[in-house]
């Protein structure tokens, strides 16, 4: 089993660092590249399989909120899978969220993606 490992921002996949500036900016167009077009993508207890249902969860994910990110964890698991710990702040219930970003990169792109808190 692999322990996982605290490490800078900068040491993230630079697929991921970019997907995260591209996410917290909406925009869909550069977000969506991070990903594989197998991709899935798992939020709310909602799957999203390929891109275009990932696409539409990227569009549509949080529109209706104003918020904030603010990226306050990152963590190595191995080769292929990155944990981030995002803070969120906004008009949605409850105002303030930290999540967890769970990542599995298929080669120098996103294969899976789960979020939860």
């Amino acid at each position: 089993m692999t322990t996982p490992t605290s490490i800078q921002p900068s040491e993230l996949p630079a697929t991921i660092r970019g997907f995260l500036a591209a996410h917290a900016a909406r925009d869909v167009d550069v977000a969506i590249r991070a990903f594989t077009p197998t991709a899935v993508v798992v939020d709310q207890g909602q799957t999203f399989r390929g891109s275009d249902e990932v696409r539409d969860f990227l569009r549509n994910a949080g529109a209706e909120f104003t918020y904030t990110t603010e990226l306050v964890g990152v963590r190595r698991i191995d080769g292929t899978r990155w944990v981030t710990v995002n803070r969120l702040e906004g008009n949605f219930p409850g105002g303030v969220a930290e999540l967890q970003y769970r990542f599995a990169m298929g080669g120098d792109l996103i294969a899976e993606l789960v979020i939860a808190p």
